[in-house]
């Protein structure tokens, strides 16, 4: 069967976290939600620390329970949302800007995995074969700088986040939306989703596709198995180039 269309998932499928841990993960945006507070401190936004106290309250709380709704419902809440939770009647680039302050130290620990730019150079030669994103990831502008900054983002006619979206994998819908986008709507059973974990597999295995397991060498809590007939695996996403026809 040929392959018309490729979505990669973005964290441990393109990219790596680097020394990745729950309390590397928590210190980055430690760190980051610092970085907004001193943004807002010299906006005048926020002009003395009980304010500023108050915010680190209500962001965490605010933080906490989108989060498990987001798991719950698959709904996305964007942190540039949460941000405009805690502080309204702020202008919209104030929220974006925030936002990516916050995932800025996030950012910096991303790393493209070593075969991925080859691999996607050599899939880039194939004819009539399309590319994309698909991320659950609340900043949109954070996958798509890291893309750019390793110049990755030229292989792939779209990038979607659950941000973008505001529904998260494995919800069908967000492959449906990614594959229109891709002009692929009606060839779902002839594109592949190629990630590291359940709600790249199931969420695409709903949506019609070909799945393919690129295995995480890091093991995450809570993990759900994944009974998908047929699931092909592979170690890296330079094996990925045999399943193309």
């Amino acid at each position: 069967m040929k392959v018309k269309g490729i979505l990669f998932d973005f964290g441990f499928t393109l990219f790596y976290f680097e020394d990745v841990s729950l309390d590397k993960y928590m210190d980055c945006y430690k760190r980051g939600l610092q970085k907004s507070v001193d943004y807002l401190k010299k906006s005048e936004i926020l002009n003395d620390d009980i304010a500023v106290k108050e915010f680190f309250k209500l962001f965490k709380n605010k933080r906490g329970y989108f989060f498990k709704q987001s798991r719950k419902t698959k709904n996305e809440y964007p942190t540039s949302y949460i941000f405009q939770e805690v502080l309204e009647n702020l202008d919209k680039d104030v929220y974006k800007e925030l936002s990516d302050l916050y995932h800025s130290y996030e950012a910096e620990e991303w790393k493209p995995f070593e075969y991925t730019k080859d691999t996607l150079e050599k899939i880039s030669k194939f004819d009539d074969v399309k590319m994309g994103v698909l991320s659950n990831h609340p900043n949109h502008s954070m996958v798509k700088t890291l893309l750019k900054k390793y110049d990755l983002y030229q292989y792939f006619d779209v990038v979607v986040t659950s941000a973008k979206f505001k529904r998260r994998k494995p919800d069908p819908e967000i492959f449906y939306h990614a594959l229109k986008k891709m002009g692929l709507e009606n060839e779902a059973e002839n594109c592949i989703i190629c990630g590291d974990e359940y709600a790249d597999i199931m969420g695409g295995y709903r949506a019609g596709m070909q799945t393919i397991l690129c295995k995480r060498i890091y093991e995450f809590p809570f993990e759900k198995e994944i009974n998908v007939p047929n699931l092909i695996t592979i170690e890296n996403i330079s094996e990925i180039i045999q399943h193309i026809s």
